[in-house]
This record gives C-alpha cells, sequence and structure tokens, in this order.
C-alpha cells in the first residue's frame, strides 16, 4: 500500500507539471510528420492498391488484399489481349488509368523525408524519455495494470461523463488503456513501420538481407507495412476522439503551452 500511495504522488506532481516542453515539440513533430506519411502514403497505394504475400506481386498476380481507391484497381484494360507492338505511343509507358497517381515520385520523396523526420524525433523522444523517466514511470504500463479486470475496470471509467471531464486537463498519469495503446504505438507500431518500409527498399536489402528473409520477401513487408498504418490510423482517429471529449480547448492549451 505504501508503493502505491509513493506511485500515486509521483504521479499527481508529473500531473501538476503538464507536459513538459520536450514532450510538446515531440508530439507536434510526430503529428507533423505522420499526417504527411499519411497524405504520401495512401497516394502511393493508389498506384497500385493490392497487397500481396511473399516475394513477387503485380496486377496479373491473385492479390491478398485489394482497395478500390482509383480505376487502378483491377483495370478493365487488364481483361483484353494487346499486342506489344500495337501499344499506342511509347512501348512502354507508365501511364494507366489515372496518371495524376503514376507520376507520384514527388510523394515517396515527400514520404521518405517524413519517415526520417520521425525517426529522428523518435530517438530525440526515447533518448529524453528514457533520461528522464517519463517512458518508465508513464508510457509503460505495469504487469497489474495489464490484466483484463483492470483494463475492462478503465475503459467503463472512460466512458463515464464525468470521468472524462475530469481528464481534460492533459497530461500524465495516463490511464491503464492509455499506457498500453501509446507502448503500442512506441514500442510496436513505429519501430515494425520503420523496419518495414527499410525493408522495401532493395539498396538496404542488399546489405541487409535477412530482413527479406525476416517478412518473407518485399510484398510481404509492404502488406505488413499497411497493417501496422492501419493501427496507428486507427489510435489516431479514438486520439482525436478522446481530445474532443474531454475538453478540446484544455487539451490544447495542455499540449501546446504545458498548462
Amino acid at each position: 500500500m505504501a508503493e502505491c500511495d509513493e506511485l500515486r504522488e509521483a504521479d499527481m506532481s508529473v500531473a501538476a507539471r503538464g507536459h513538459r516542453r520536450w514532450v510538446r515539440t515531440c508530439h507536434w513533430l510526430t503529428a507533423l510528420s505522420f499526417l504527411t506519411l499519411v497524405l504520401t502514403g495512401i497516394l502511393i497505394l493508389a498506384v497500385h492498391p493490392r497487397l500481396y504475400w511473399g516475394e513477387a506481386g503485380n496486377s496479373l498476380m491473385p492479390a491478398l488484399l485489394e482497395f478500390p481507391l482509383s480505376n487502378n484497381h483491377r483495370p478493365a484494360q487488364f481483361e483484353e489481349t494487346v499486342t506489344f507492338v500495337d501499344v499506342p505511343g511509347a512501348p512502354i509507358s507508365a501511364d494507366r488509368t489515372y496518371s495524376i497517381f503514376n507520376k507520384n515520385g514527388w510523394a515517396r520523396s515527400l514520404h521518405f523525408l517524413a519517415a526520417w523526420i520521425l525517426v529522428a524525433v523518435g530517438t530525440m523522444y526515447f533518448l529524453l524519455g528514457g533520461v528522464s523517466g517519463h517512458i518508465w514511470r508513464d508510457i509503460v504500463p505495469r504487469l497489474q495494470e495489464l490484466a483484463p479486470s483492470s483494463l475492462w475496470r478503465n475503459i467503463r471509467e472512460h466512458l463515464k461523463p464525468e470521468a472524462k471531464a475530469g481528464s481534460a486537463g492533459g497530461g500524465p498519469p495516463y490511464g491503464n488503456v492509455q499506457k498500453l495503446a501509446y507502448a503500442l504505438v512506441v514500442f510496436v507500431a513505429l519501430p515494425l513501420m520503420l523496419i518495414t518500409g527499410l525493408t522495401m527498399s532493395p539498396a538496404v536489402t542488399a546489405t541487409f538481407p535477412f530482413l527479406l528473409d525476416l517478412f518473407g520477401g518485399y510484398q510481404s513487408a509492404r502488406t505488413v507495412h499497411f497493417f501496422a498504418f492501419s493501427f496507428l490510423i486507427l489510435f489516431f482517429v479514438v486520439h482525436i476522439t478522446m481530445v474532443v471529449t474531454t475538453g478540446f480547448r484544455n487539451q490544447m492549451r495542455a499540449m501546446i503551452l504545458g498548462k
């Protein structure tokens, strides 16, 4: 009991301070780079909105998942027999149905840049968070906090209107579900996005070929990359929803001004 009281007092002292400046800086840089990755990632996926498992994948192969993002999704032209010499224009063309989606070199370059910004910010967050104890104290859940009964109790508390209003100050201490969600993002989803992104680069896999063995090929890495991206999108939507429902003005003030 004494240890619990000490931990609770430490959590309350952290809450009184609000978000530290370096936490707020990392938060907004992460948000900016993440939104850039979302936009450019959707444009890249729209060029070939099909996912495969294994080493290779193309429009003539069965897909694991298909997304009707554009006319590039199973275009009718692929069902026609066309003689190579009868193709109008240049014998090799990047155009398919929506030409704008096939001229996305800028999206790939911006995606790559935003990813490395996210890596730099994440590294800074880990270093400062580890030294200050923020990660171990506020992000990593304790074993007893991961018990199903404890998580379910915390979910029910979040659904109560008075609980939402009471948490509008922003900053730690975080609930058990919050800690679990943040830990999955910080220690699972983001590292997985980075590793699978590197695996999709032939230049990287030429130096570290074990990455292809780890994920089972380029297309498998692309599919895992997409599912990690989907988890982060889900987290983002829930995160924004909680910010709005628990007092948007106070939450934004806490994350911008630290109050």
